[in-house]
């Protein structure tokens, strides 16, 4: 696969296809948790997903219970749990691995070294910039804040 959206991702309301219908889009990929200390960055990111969804720009979350275990829940626990606590709206996957033998093949390409930004995701909240051609643009650092100048600045140029 050589293309973000072409990768089948199971949505968190169990839709077959999370990634195809926003082809064509700029992408935020973010891994999440829910009882993390990065999880308020969830408000963050849905301010971005709203201020700027009318320019062609999506957040996506996929929820991991890798770190911690810090996602522990149901798909419809941590759904619940994102609209109730930050008005989460930007679509989100089931639940999946990001490293490991279990990893999610949409994870092995966004990590393969032939992207250019290679290896394992360090935590939750490590964030993917994808572009309207559904090519890798940039990798941030959990600690990497929605608001963030340099990851704005990259949105900005992206769409």
């Amino acid at each position: 696969m050589n293309d973000f959206f072409g990768f089948k991702v199971r949505a968190i309301d169990g839709g077959a296809d999370l990634l195809g219908p926003l082809a064509g889009k700029v992408v935020l990929a973010v891994n999440v948790a829910s009882r993390c200390g990065l999880t308020p960055q969830y408000t963050g990111l849905e301010e971005l997903h709203d201020e700027l969804s009318g320019e062609g720009f999506s957040v996506v979350g996929f929820p991991c219970n890798q770190f911690g275990a810090q996602e522990p829940g149901s798909e419809e626990q941590i759904r619940a749990f994102c609209s109730a606590s930050y008005g989460v709206t930007f679509p989100m996957s089931a639940k999946l691995e990001v490293n490991g033998a279990g990893r999610h093949p949409l994870y092995a390409w966004l990590t393969d070294p032939a992207n250019g930004h290679p290896g394992d995701v360090q935590w939750n909240f490590e964030k993917f910039l994808i572009g309207r051609d559904g090519r890798l643009l940039k990798r941030y650092a959990p600690t990497v804040k929605p608001r963030d100048n340099g990851l704005m600045q990259d949105i900005a140029d992206a769409l």
